[in-house]
């Protein structure tokens, strides 16, 4: 078995932490890594402490919400922003690292992911939302697909 690259060891490992999952509709999974080093991880699903979706149903499909709009209207926190949350809590300083997510990230967690020193993201499924390329490209970090779709 040949050994993965970098980019195909963290992958797998974002790929791994999305089982974590509590999303009914989708499971996303983060690694926020910097000198070959994992600082921190983060899936989708509700805040700590508060009922998972599977026991209350699904907020979104409830209120008829398509995919890609109205990220506030949800119960729980992308994973991007729970890799993020996690580092904060735990004191650990990401700027300069790379986010290895498995899906794009959206405009929201676009603007947290560059507010929070994030200088590199790799995804491996698209997630189409222009206003978070444009924001992106405008800060001059292009994300990067491996795998999965383009």
């Amino acid at each position: 078995m040949p050994r993965p690259s970098w980019d195909e060891y963290f992958m797998s490992i974002a790929r791994q932490v999305a089982e974590r999952s509590t999303c009914l509709r989708r499971s996303t999974g983060a690694v926020l890594v910097k000198d070959k080093r994992i600082l921190s991880t983060g899936y989708n699903g509700v805040p700590s402490g508060l009922q998972h979706c599977e026991a209350t149903g699904c907020l979104r499909e409830q209120r008829g919400i398509a995919s890609g709009s109205h990220h506030e209207l949800c119960r729980g926190i992308h994973a991007e922003q729970n890799a993020v949350i996690q580092a904060a809590r735990h004191g650990i300083a990401i700027d300069g690292s790379t986010v290895y997510c498995t899906h794009q990230p959206c405009v929201l967690c676009a603007k947290i992911l560059l507010n929070a020193g994030v200088v590199s993201i790799v995804y491996r499924e698209a997630y189409p939302d222009p206003l978070s390329e444009e924001l992106l490209a405008e800060a001059g970090l292009v994300p990067r697909c491996i795998g999965g779709d383009n």
